[in-house]
């Protein structure tokens, strides 16, 4: 159950808040949740009733191909007022987004559990429901890492979740992400060693989108919100780190962004091909 840190041949642990004052610290862990599932694990922020932090082991090389539910629910470990439920996504155009996606850890011998794990509301965040190209990007990153990169018997470690910023808009008790963050890790073996390597990725929807579909998606105080088109960027890692105040250090030594690059700012992706591995 739940996220391995071993899963790779290089560990990768569990991103947990960065280092503060142990009094904070303590207090952060208090209004949080560690929920494991069938190969992966949420870090679930009782306060934004969100995911700070998902975690999941991918095999590629052991995906089951499993019907699809839809059974979403509450996760009966705590309480119902953690987590953000059908209330939010009730009669606009706001999707439940799976963070980890419901493929991902769909291998080995519970694969029909861990399918149906995805479809708990604490795997779930609101997303407006309009796709286009880069939120279909979005959701082909890891095999896009499968594909093309020099990947240790087709594994990755996958971390996802909303940036849970201070300016997302309100909305039924909650507040909705603008961005989310992804970072993928996978191991090259040679005969010499086995490296790590990563690549972050930032998924932003706040563009200000103020025509007929923007009206559509909901209002927040008789005003579209900060939703609008979706644009995938791949960004330093580092980045990721700072907006989320997470421990990514293993991940951001082990960054594929080259330097020159990540010094200019963020690269968006409009196909696969733009992601650099």
């Amino acid at each position: 159950m739940g996220f391995d840190p071993d899963f790779l041949a290089v560990p990768v642990p569990f991103p947990t808040p960065a280092a503060v004052e142990s009094e904070t610290a303590a207090s952060a862990e208090a209004e949080s949740a560690i929920l494991d599932y069938v190969h992966f694990t949420v870090d679930l922020d009782r306060e934004r009733r969100l995911a700070r932090v998902t975690g999941v082991n991918i095999d590629g090389s052991a995906i089951v191909d499993v019907p699809r539910g839809d059974d979403w629910r509450f996760d009966e470990r705590v309480p119902v007022d953690w987590q953000t439920g059908p209330a939010v996504y009730a009669s606009n155009d706001l999707d439940r987004g799976h963070l980890v996606r419901r493929r991902d850890p769909v291998w080995g011998p519970d694969a029909d559990t861990a399918e149906s794990d995805t479809f708990h509301f604490t795997n779930a965040a609101p997303q407006a429901a309009t796709f286009n190209q880069g939120k279909q990007l979005w959701l082909g990153l890891e095999d896009h890492v499968f594909t093309f990169a020099s990947v240790n018997e087709l594994k990755l470690s996958v971390f996802t979740a909303p940036v849970l910023g201070p300016d997302d808009p309100p909305y039924r008790g909650i507040r909705i992400p603008l961005r989310f963050w992804k970072v993928v890790a996978w191991v090259s073996t040679t005969d010499a060693a086995s490296e790590l390597f990563a690549a972050g990725f930032i998924l932003d929807q706040s563009a200000l989108v103020r025509d007929h579909e923007a009206e559509r998606i909901l209002r927040v105080a008789g005003e579209p919100p900060l939703l609008g088109p979706y644009r995938t960027f791949q960004v330093p890692i580092a980045d990721i780190a700072a907006a989320t105040g997470l421990d990514l250090d293993e991940l951001i030594a082990a960054d594929r962004m080259p330097q020159s690059i990540a010094a200019g700012g963020w690269r968006e992706l409009t196909e696969p091909g733009d992601i650099l591995l």
